[in-house]
C-alpha cells in the first residue's frame, strides 16, 4: 500500500473528464451499451482496466518510475467511480430535459400551460423559447448554442446538487467504519477494482491478471458480447439471446428469465443469505401479484411510474427500507455516539484518522447540507412541513439503497417507491399545493429514477481507500473535484449534442419518456386532488414491522436464512429482470462452498470477477469501435 500522490489525482481527474464526455456521447449518439446506468459503473471499471492493466502495466515494463503505485491507482479509481454516477442516469441526462420538458411538451390535451407552467419557479428552467425548442429539435443553419439561457437555471441547481452529494459523502464517512470494520459488509462492487489496483507488474504473485480462472470467466461474456456486436456489421452472424419472457397467470404477468454475467459475478461475492432472500422474495411477490390479477384484487393509487409495479408492494417496500435504515442506525448507535463525542472533543471519541474527513467536518457537512437543501426546496415551492417529509424519505432511500448495494451486491437496484409519491400519498396532495407538486416533479431530477447516485459510489470509493496509506484527507477533495468535473463536462457535451442533433433524436427515454412522466403525475394530482391514504400508512407500517422482525431474527439467530434486504427490494421491477442471475449465483456458491469449502470459493472467485470484467470490457470495446466506424444502435448489453 502506498500514500496517494498527485499523479493519482491527475489520472482520476482525466478519467472523470473522459467519463463525463464519453459516456453521454456513447449513450446519446452512438447508442451502444450503457456504461453508467446503474451502480455497477461499467464505464469506471472499463476505464480503470485500461489504465491499470494496460497503460500502467506498460509503464512498469518500460519506465517503472512513471508507473502509478497501488495507492495512486486507488485514488484514480475513487475519482472515476464517483464521476461515473453523474453523466446520464445519475444526474445530467435527467436534469437538462426535466427542467425544460414543461415548456416543450405542453399541449392543450395535457393542460400543462394551465396546471404546471404557472407554478414552476422561473429560475428552475431556461426562460428562452428558442433555447428550449432548439434543445429538442436541433439548431438550424447559422444558429448558435444559446449558452446564456442556461446560466440562470444551472447557477441555481448546482449548489443544491453539490449540497446533496456532499451530504451523501459525509454520511458515508460516518458509516464507513461501522459497515466495513464492525459489520464487515462484503462490498462486492469494490473487489474487482481492488484486485486490478494490486495487479502490478512488480508483484506478479499478487496479480489476478495471471489467474487462468479470471480469463475463463472473462471469455464467456466477452465472446457472447462480441458475437452480438459483430452481428451489427455481419447480419449473417448467429444471434445470441440472453433473456426470455413467458406469459403466465392468464397472460396478466410474465416470468422473465434473463442472464446477466456481471450480476452473477457480483452476487457470488455477496452475502449468501441476502442473495437468497432477493430471489426468494421476488418470486413470492410475483406469485402474489399473479394471484391478485386472477382474483381481481385491485389497489389503485398513482404513486408515479417508478418502483414496484403494484402500489401495495410500493407501500410495503417504503416501510421496509425505512425500517432497514433505522435498524441499521440502531445497530451503529455506539459507533455514531463515539463519532459525535469525537466531533465534540469529548473523551471516548471514535478514531477518525483513517477517514477522508474528521467526524466533526462530516457532521457539519450533513447538517449544513440538509439545512441548505431544505431552504432550497422551500424556495422552489414546497411548503416546509411537506418538504421535511419529502427530504427525509429521499435521504432514507439514498442510504438504504447504498446499504443494499454494499451488502447484497445488487448493482442493479431501485427502491420500491420514491419519496415524491410516498409523501403525497402519506399527507395528501393538498398539503403540497399546486406549487409544491410542480416542485416535486422538477425534483425528479435527483429523487426518482435513482438507479445510480454519488452516495453509493462514494461508499464503494471509501472502501477502496483502504489501499492507501498516510492521510486520506485529500481524497474527499478528490471526490468533490471528480463530481464537479463530471458535472461540467457532461452538461457541456449534452448541450452540444442536443443542439447539434436535436434531443428528440437522441436517447428516447431521457429526452421523451422520462421528462414527461413527472409532470403528468403532478398534473394528475393537481387536477384530481387526493387525501392522505390511510391504507397506505397501514401498508407502510406493515412493511416496516416485517422488516424489523427479519432484522431482529437475523441478529439473534445465526441459522435464520431470511435477510431483510430481500423483502425491501425483492418486489421491484428490476428484480424481476435479475432474479434468475441471483438464483444462479446463489446456487453455484452454495454448491461450491458445500463441496469445495472456503478453498473452493477462493479458487473460483477470479472466474466470477472475470464475468464482470469480461462484459464491461466487451461493452467498452464495442462502444469505441462503433464510435470510430459510425455504427449506431449496437447495444451489446443492457444489464
Amino acid at each position: 500500500m502506498h500514500p496517494p500522490r498527485a499523479r493519482g489525482f491527475v489520472a482520476g481527474a482525466v478519467g472523470a473528464a473522459v467519463l463525463g464526455l464519453g459516456v453521454p456521447y456513447g449513450t446519446m449518439v452512438v447508442r451502444g451499451s450503457y456504461m453508467d446506468l446503474d451502480f455497477s459503473t461499467p464505464g469506471a471499471i472499463f476505464l480503470f482496466f485500461v489504465l491499470s492493466g494496460g497503460l500502467n502495466a506498460l509503464l512498469h515494463r518500460l519506465v517503472p518510475k512513471l508507473a502509478l503505485s497501488t495507492g495512486e491507482l486507488a485514488v484514480a479509481y475513487i475519482m472515476m467511480v464517483v464521476a461515473c454516477a453523474v453523466p446520464t442516469m445519475g444526474l445530467t441526462a435527467q436534469l437538462l430535459p426535466i427542467i425544460t420538458a414543461p415548456y416543450y411538451y405542453a399541449t392543450p390535451e395535457n393542460r400543462w400551460e394551465e396546471l404546471i407552467v404557472p407554478h414552476l419557479r422561473p429560475w428552475l428552467s431556461p426562460q428562452s423559447s428558442f433555447a428550449i425548442s432548439r434543445f429538442y429539435e436541433g439548431l438550424k443553419a447559422g444558429e448558435h448554442i444559446p449558452w446564456g439561457a442556461w446560466l440562470t437555471p444551472l447557477v441555481h441547481w448546482l449548489p443544491f446538487l453539490l449540497a446533496l452529494h456532499i451530504t451523501g459523502i459525509c454520511a458515508m464517512v460516518l458509516l464507513r467504519a461501522q459497515w466495513a470494520g464492525r459489520e464487515r459488509l462484503a462490498y462486492p462492487l469494490v473487489q474487482l477494482p481492488t484486485e486490478l489496483a494490486r495487479a502490478r507488474a512488480g508483484l506478479p504473485e499478487r496479480s489476478i491478471l495471471r489467474s487462468p480462472a479470471l480469463w475463463i470467466g472473462f471469455a464467456l461474456p466477452f465472446a457472447v458480447g462480441s458475437l452480438i456486436g459483430l452481428r451489427a456489421y455481419v447480419p449473417s452472424m448467429p444471434s445470441v439471446k440472453l433473456d426470455w419472457s413467458f406469459p403466465c397467470w392468464r397472460n396478466t404477468l410474465s416470468l422473465i428469465l434473463r442472464i446477466s454475467f456481471p450480476m452473477i459475478g457480483f452476487f457470488y461475492l455477496a452475502n449468501t443469505e441476502a442473495v437468497f432472500s432477493l430471489w426468494l422474495f421476488n418470486l413470492l411477490s410475483w406469485v402474489a401479484r399473479g394471484e391478485m390479477n386472477i382474483l381481481g384484487v385491485e389497489y389503485r393509487e398513482d404513486l408515479g411510474i417508478y418502483g414496484s409495479p403494484s402500489p401495495i408492494f410500493a407501500h410495503l417496500g417504503m416501510g421496509a427500507i425505512t425500517a432497514l435504515v433505522l435498524s441499521g442506525l440502531w445497530t451503529a448507535r455506539r459507533h455514531l455516539a463515539a463519532a459525535v463525542r469525537r466531533a465534540l472533543g469529548r473523551p471516548g471519541g471514535a478514531d477518525d484518522s483513517e477517514e477522508v474527513l474528521p467526524y466533526r467536518a462530516a457532521l457539519l457537512g450533513i447538517g449544513g447540507g440538509v439545512v441548505f437543501m431544505g431552504w432550497w426546496l422551500v424556495a422552489a415551492g414546497i411548503p416546509p412541513l411537506p418538504m421535511a417529509l419529502f427530504l427525509v424519505w429521499a435521504l432514507i432511500l439514498f442510504v438504504g439503497l447504498t446499504r443494499i448495494v454494499v451488502e447484497s451486491g445488487m448493482a442493479e437496484a431501485v427502491a420500491a417507491s420514491i419519496s415524491a409519491g410516498a409523501s403525497v400519498s402519506a399527507i395528501g396532495s393538498g398539503a403540497f399545493g399546486s406549487g409544491g407538486l410542480v416542485a416535486l416533479a422538477a425534483n425528479y431530477v435527483w429523487s426518482a429514477d435513482i438507479r445510480t447516485f454519488v452516495t453509493a459510489s462514494a461508499a464503494n470509493g471509501l472502501r477502496m481507500a483502504d489501499l492507501t496509506t498516510g492521510t486520506r484527507r485529500p481524497i474527499f477533495w478528490a471526490m468533490l473535484a471528480a463530481v464537479c468535473i463530471a458535472i461540467g463536462s457532461s452538461v457541456w457535451i449534452t448541450l452540444v449534442m442536443a443542439y447539434r442533433h436535436g434531443g428528440v433524436n437522441l436517447n428516447s427515454w431521457f429526452f421523451q419518456g422520462g421528462p414527461v412522466a413527472p409532470y403528468n403525475w403532478a398534473a394528475s394530482k393537481i387536477a384530481n386532488p387526493t387525501p392522505p391514504n390511510v391504507s397506505g400508512w397501514l401498508l407502510t407500517g406493515a412493511g416496516a414491522a416485517f422488516t424489523a422482525f427479519l432484522a431482529l431474527m437475523r441478529q439473534r439467530y445465526v441459522w435464520w436464512p431470511f435477510h431483510p434486504v430481500g423483502f425491501t427490494v425483492g418486489t421491484t421491477w428490476i428484480m424481476d429482470q435479475i432474479w434468475l442471475s441471483a438464483f444462479i449465483a446463489w446456487l453455484l456458491k452454495v454448491l461450491i462452498v458445500r463441496y469445495g469449502g472456503l478453498r473452493g470459493f477462493r479458487m473460483l472467485r477470479p472466474a466470477f470477477l472475470g464475468l464482470v470484467l469480461g462484459q464491461f470490457t466487451c461493452s467498452g470495446m464495442w462502444l469505441v469501435i462503433d464510435a470510430l466506424t459510425g455504427q449506431r444502435g449496437n447495444t451489446i448489453f443492457w444489464i
